[in-house]
């Protein structure tokens, strides 16, 4: 089947703000003004065609990523609507990864608040073009400069004012088009679908001339040529304008910034416009670059039909009546039902069951696909998120996704024994759908622990192990895994001679335990002769030794960080064994590590935390009241601040909502294990 769309008439797009400012909101307007719903869903109502999870409609938030596709004027959108909430930061994450451009959103009330940095960051580190629509304009308190100033501030962005508002609040009646110096005032009986082209009011002419000078002078600067022009006449034409503003904003120089209101269905048709003219096709974007399996070499993909086909998986899904589901970005080449290829990350090649075109939750098979397009596949058994998918003749590594490490941990336990297989199996589809979420089984306690980047997503993890898979669990807090160490030397003598199942058993030894460097775990030396205590009785007691350590004198936690040297013993011919010894062994040290002033040790973690400077002292001290120690400080971007400290784990727990609370959800952190440490406080002998 030929391709309908040429793809230069391709947007891929993605929808990115704070939680609450109206995302999914504007993504039912733009499928309701394409035609795809005859009736606007609204989230509070919980009617929302890309909110479709339950959690999703009951919360009024979004959770996961949704994608869709509609056709609006001569142009196919691949649109994403991404969650907005910081524990979801992963599903905007992917997305911006395979996307050619973003709408930035921003509450007229709120401005560029926490969520909305991390965003526009996560933008700048795949270089996304953006354009920003600053919406609920009809809210009390809505000022639009002011948004547009905090762009400047916060992000170090360099706006471009395109529309004005007619008005705001209630007041809030249309826009200026500064580029056609008209005003569009919206009619609100016919759903936004139709608009009067007028004159500027009176009361906002001066402002629009300012800023249409403003708009002007800016574009001019971004091209020699123009600047020229501009300074023999004082202006430019519309079509040089509208040129130079597109590919500024391909080049990720500026971001054109537009207004609305989508809840009253005002200005989204505009930015449906502007989305076709600034942002850019997969042409713009030009290819994509990965490096060859064998000589680790650079390959390029243009984004053609003709080339060798390659794929990036961005998501995995497990759906009630496909069941798994991998969405795909093509980058070149053209895939259809039934076609063999190459997962390049796993080395295994699969058949391509089934293509879908995914409206939310709605799905459309098609016999083919082509570069430039998002769409299901049916068939990848294997396939993770960040796996290229390739031609097997033509193989490529494209880029892999890196994710945050999870921070947060909860234990969690099948309520009967009908539950534990589908425990096992839940876990491992929450597992491969986010890979910000894991779980293990602690060694030591026995626990499953799962772990996330959130409360709030590993409470809505657990929701769907109920609601999806019909798993009945119980959760709470994990134990931390304490250890236990010497602080003295003791020497201690042990004499076995009993009798064990009616047969007499000997075994003299004597053990010298002491502290050992940190890290250094359990080392054993044997300081004896053969002819003094044979090779296997040594054995047998390094076998006793190292069972006796297992649990410590005080709270049975394994002992760690000794040194145990054997320097003498006896045995008896015909009464001594090897069971004698390993019991000797395991009394003998058990015995001397009481005597050897036990301390109970803590894990201690590395923490690093990234926080705007003005939240630093606040991050400091919350570390510090937390028995952390500050290793560094460092300077990391003209805005942000990181911070490196030890913090023992036990003080750990809640500190991702204390983080958010004090920095405004604006930090960010991780932590990974370093050592384990004495405990201050806790019960030593």
């Amino acid at each position: 089947m030929p391709r309908v769309t040429p793809i230069e008439k391709v947007r891929n797009i993605g929808i990115m703000a704070h939680i609450d400012a109206g995302k999914t909101t504007t993504t039912e307007r733009i499928l309701f003004y394409a035609g795809v719903v005859h009736k606007m869903g609204e989230v509070h109502y919980g009617t929302a065609v890309m909110d479709f999870m339950d959690q999703e409609r009951e919360r009024g938030i979004t959770i996961s990523s949704a994608a869709t596709y509609c056709q609006w004027k001569d142009c196919q959108f691949n649109l994403i609507d991404t969650p907005g909430h910081v524990d979801f930061a992963v599903e905007v994450q992917r997305s911006l990864r395979v996307l050619d451009g973003a709408v930035a959103l921003y509450c007229a009330v709120g401005g560029v608040e926490p969520q909305s940095e991390t965003v526009w960051r996560q933008a700048e580190r795949y270089k996304v073009p953006r354009i920003a629509f600053v919406n609920k304009m009809d809210r009390i308190g809505a000022d639009f400069l002011r948004v547009v100033q905090m762009m400047k501030e916060k992000l170090g962005a360099r706006p471009i004012v395109l529309q004005l508002p007619i008005g705001s609040g209630d007041d809030f009646i249309g826009v200026v088009d500064l580029l056609q110096m008209k005003a569009l005032i919206f009619e609100e009986e016919s759903l936004g679908l139709t608009f009067d082209i007028q004159e500027i009011p009176q009361s906002v002419l001066s402002q629009a001339e300012e800023y249409r000078s403003a708009l002007v002078e800016s574009v001019a600067e971004l091209d020699d040529a123009l600047l020229s022009l501009y300074l023999d006449h004082g202006d430019l034409p519309n079509d040089k304008v509208i040129s130079a503003i597109r590919k500024g904003t391909i080049q990720a120089q500026i971001t054109p910034v537009l207004c609305g209101a989508s809840f009253k269905n005002k200005g989204v048709q505009q930015l449906l416009d502007a989305i076709i003219e600034y942002l850019p096709s997969p042409l713009d974007i030009g290819g994509v670059k990965g490096y060859s399996l064998d000589t680790h070499e650079e390959l390029y993909r243009n984004f053609q039909d003709a080339e060798p086909f390659a794929a990036l998986a961005f998501k995995v899904v497990s759906d009630q009546f496909s069941g798994r589901l991998t969405f795909l970005r093509v980058y070149s080449g053209t895939i259809k039902t039934g076609d063999y290829l190459l997962n390049v990350t796993t080395g295994k090649k699969e058949r391509i069951g089934r293509l879908l075109r995914m409206r939310a939750n709605q799905r459309e098979d098609v016999e083919e696909e082509y570069a430039g397009s998002i769409v299901a596949v049916v068939g990848l058994k294997s396939a993770r998120t960040g796996d290229t998918i390739c031609d097997a003749a033509h193989p490529i590594l494209l880029e892999k996704i890196e994710f945050a490490e999870p921070v947060i941990n909860q234990a969690i336990e099948p309520k009967t024994l009908a539950d534990q297989e589908k425990l096992s199996d839940a876990l491992q589809k929450l597992t491969d759908e986010d890979p910000t979420f894991c779980f293990k089984t602690d060694e030591e306690t026995g626990q499953i622990l799962i772990s996330g980047v959130g409360e709030l997503q590993l409470e809505i993890m657990v929701d769907r192990m109920k609601r999806e898979f019909g798993v009945g669990v119980n959760v709470g807090k994990p134990q931390v895994a304490y250890r236990e160490t010497a602080t003295t030397s003791v020497q201690h003598n042990e004499v076995l001679d009993r009798q064990i199942g009616g047969k007499a058993q000997f075994a003299h030894i004597t053990l010298v335990v002491a502290p050992n460097d940190v890290g250094k775990g359990i080392v054993f030396e044997n300081m004896l002769s053969p002819s003094v205590l044979p090779t296997n009785f040594v054995a047998s007691v390094e076998s006793g030794i190292r069972q006796g350590l297992q649990n410590g004198p005080l709270m049975s936690y394994p002992v760690v960080d000794v040194k145990v040297e054997l320097v003498g013993g006896s045995y008896k011919q015909g009464d001594s064994s090897d069971v004698a010894f390993t019991i000797a062994g395991s009394n003998a040290v058990r015995e001397a590590i009481r005597n050897a002033s036990p301390v109970l040790l803590e894990p201690v973690f590395e923490i690093e935390v990234v926080t705007p400077d003005k939240n630093m002292g606040d991050v400091v001290g919350d570390l510090s009241s937390r028995r952390g120690k500050i290793e560094g400080i460092a300077q990391q971007s003209w805005d942000l601040q990181v911070i490196k400290a030890f913090v023992p784990l036990s003080e750990m727990f809640g500190y991702v909502t204390r983080l958010r609370s004090i920095t405004q959800g604006r930090a960010s952190y991780t932590m990974k294990f370093s050592h384990y440490e004495q405990a201050l406080g806790l019960p030593s002998f």
